[in-house]
């Protein structure tokens, strides 16, 4: 059975990103028959994980619309502390979370949530690097392996993948 069938999945790619974090979700995602669109800064540019696997980015984050995305789907490595200086990538983030939909993001991937202004008053969860920085935007941070509030989703780690994927399927298909 795929509970995702005709739901469109967003996430964003960078340079030096968790390639577990990016490539678990994605391929989970896309057996429960969701559509996964990988936007980087550029399209069709290949960019390298922490881990050195390569993504080739399906399309440039400057043409997305959050109306076009059910989900956003936020991995971790160094790419989060990049993709938050670009103004489009804190736009869809704030807007999908503002009309509700699922946004998860894993390990440092909540730099990019803190920086769209959207984690006050959530419960969550994160590698313990960026804890301080989810307390100071507002979050009330766990050590949990997954934490869901209301429309988030977060995780610490890569060993926390299933726990991570097996959530946003849960939420995201109702």
């Amino acid at each position: 059975m795929q509970r995702l069938k005709g739901k469109r999945v967003l996430m964003f790619v960078d340079d030096v990103y968790e390639d577990l974090e990016l490539w678990y979700p994605k391929l989970r995602l896309i057996e429960e028959g969701a559509e996964v669109v990988v936007a980087g800064p550029e399209k069709g540019r290949t960019y390298a994980g922490k881990n050195g696997y390569p993504c080739k980015a399906d399309a440039a984050i400057a043409d997305m619309e959050d109306t076009s995305f059910d989900l956003l789907v936020i991995s971790g490595g160094f790419a989060p502390d990049k993709l938050r200086r670009d103004p489009k990538v804190l736009e869809l983030t704030r807007r999908m979370h503002e009309a509700g939909k699922v946004v998860a993001h894993i390990c440092h991937a909540g730099w990019i949530p803190i920086s769209a202004g959207i984690m006050r008053g959530f419960r969550c969860t994160s590698t313990p690097g960026i804890k301080d920085d989810l307390i100071n935007a507002g979050a009330i941070w766990e050590d949990a392996e997954v934490v869901v509030d209301r429309n988030q989703v977060s995780s610490r780690k890569p060993d926390d993948l299933p726990a991570f994927c097996k959530a946003i399927i849960e939420l995201a298909a109702g």
